[in-house]
């Protein structure tokens, strides 16, 4: 089985590391390009035209690996359910992404229609997972076993509409989001090897093979980025997250495991509760890896920075789960 796993890394990573330039040209040919608001930051100006829906290429990827690798995969519904996670919020991001792109502006969906479809997506999850797997929600360090029954099915919701969000509001970098997202998942996959999930491991050899692609990904994504994941890769990769949370029964690990995205979430929460409530700012700007920009940190170095902190976050994580 390390052969299983060792080989999905590689095969994924070199996959993507070869036919990236080639998918670079094809989004600049397709004008799937990058626009810039006018509201940030004079630096990122410079990013305008920079191609997206990268996350495209990571997310075909790991998909099509894995059950070559292990066919045995269309009889483990965990994994399953954590593939079709990764695609159904990847077709949502890309609907985002074709909006932008094609009118030229960073709104795409509307809020309320990106609501509408995690929710049915949730909806889909819940009720396959369901089918066969527990509701019940284990809190560590206490030792309490919740029974929430159908009321997990708010817990399911809020777990991959916060996670996908989350993941969305950290790719404001160059290399942020896919080094971040890496971290983020080496401690569920250690779980699932704990766990052995599934009987070949197969969810296993998933996460090795989204690394893998991640990794090579990355390659042409840090500073200077040849290319951006979009909503398409950064809301997939907050709901493989979530997906993976749920079918190792590790959702309140979840919150610690993915520390970078939550904090990047909370800084603009409270950014938009004080601006509405005080009438003022408590940071610089929003998401908070923007602050460190504004306060003189080279791009680099913020992402370094945040990378360290997400390792520090996933390794509590980590021990948080088994507990």
């Amino acid at each position: 089985m390390p052969f299983k796993l060792i080989l999905s890394l590689l095969v994924s990573c070199a996959i993507v590391m070869v036919t990236m330039p080639a998918f670079i040209k094809f989004l600049k040919k397709l004008s799937f390009r990058q626009s810039i608001s006018e509201y940030s930051l004079e630096e990122d100006q410079k990013k305008a035209g920079t191609p997206i829906m990268g996350g495209i290429l990571f997310i075909l990827v790991p998909l099509i690996v894995t059950p070559v690798i292990v066919p045995e995969v269309f009889h483990q519904i965990d994994t399953l359910i954590v593939m079709l996670a990764f695609a159904g919020y990847g077709v949502i991001g890309f609907i985002d992404d074709y909006l932008i792109a094609v009118k030229k502006n960073n709104e795409g969906l509307s809020p309320r229609a990106k609501l509408i479809m995690q929710v049915v997506l949730a909806v889909v999850f819940f009720f396959l997972y369901r089918g066969h797997g527990s509701t019940d929600l284990f809190l560590p360090l206490t030792g309490v076993t919740l029974h929430l029954g159908f009321m997990y099915f708010f817990l399911v919701l809020f777990m991959f509409a916060g996670a996908s969000n989350a993941v969305n509001l950290t790719d404001g970098m160059d290399g942020l989001c896919a080094g971040v997202t890496i971290i983020a998942l080496i401690p569920f996959l250690a779980v699932t090897l704990i766990q052995k999930t599934g009987e070949e491991y197969t969810l296993s050899v998933f996460i090795m093979a989204l690394i893998g692609a991640l990794l090579g990904y990355l390659y042409y994504n840090k500073k200077p980025a040849r290319v951006f994941m979009g909503d398409t890769g950064a809301l997939a990769l907050g709901g493989v997250l979530a997906a993976i949370a749920m079918v190792t029964k590790k959702e309140m690990s979840l919150i610690l495991i993915a520390g970078v995205p939550v904090i990047e979430t909370l800084s603009v929460i409270l950014q938009v509760a004080a601006v509405k409530t005080i009438h003022r700012r408590i940071f610089p700007y929003t998401p908070i890896h923007y602050s460190f920009r504004l306060k003189g940190m080279p791009e680099k170095s913020v992402v370094y920075l945040f990378w360290m902190a997400e390792a520090v976050f996933a390794l509590l994580g980590f021990f948080l789960a088994m507990k």
